[in-house]
């Protein structure tokens, strides 16, 4: 059997171009071979060049299945540049979406613009030491339940 070296090159630089730069000439290489083997293990019939296109397209999908196999995680131990020319490790730079910016939460101003009117005059109340009726009483707990609740949920 005679096998065509020529076409297999022929077809192998068509599809080479499909993988990572560094990685063509492997590719092309795995090409030509894959297209030899199927050549001798097909008996006494050449292979077409639409069976020669099929299997490259399979050689290239290996490939990248392959690539997408490989472990490109790194460490959150590992050391990198903060931007301000500090190296510190991953990890520490993060963002956490539950801490508390302890600025904002030193401003009392600010906590007390974000609650309800009648919240702040339940809170003014007691700081006065001034008993509450029963209804501020009852919007306090319906309050604090429902803040209970939130912080509940980020907890899960």
């Amino acid at each position: 059997m005679q096998l065509d070296w020529a076409k297999y090159i022929e077809v192998a630089d068509k599809y080479q171009i499909k993988a990572r730069y560094e990685d063509r000439e492997d590719l092309r290489q795995d090409i030509i071979l894959r297209l030899a083997e199927v050549a001798s293990n097909n008996g006494h019939k050449p292979l077409t060049e639409l069976a020669m296109y099929r299997v490259a397209s399979y050689v290239v999908m290996e490939y990248w299945h392959s690539q997408k196999r490989l472990l490109t995680t790194t460490s959150l131990n590992e050391e990198v540049d903060d931007g301000e020319g500090n190296t510190v490790e991953l990890w520490e730079t993060l963002a956490d979406d539950n801490a508390i910016d302890l600025d904002r939460w030193l401003d009392c101003k600010t906590w007390i613009a974000g609650c309800p009117k009648r919240l702040v005059a339940i809170a003014i109340k007691k700081v006065n030491r001034k008993p509450l009726n029963w209804k501020e009483h009852k919007y306090l707990e319906r309050y604090r339940q429902k803040e209970q609740k939130k912080a509940q949920k980020v907890l899960f």
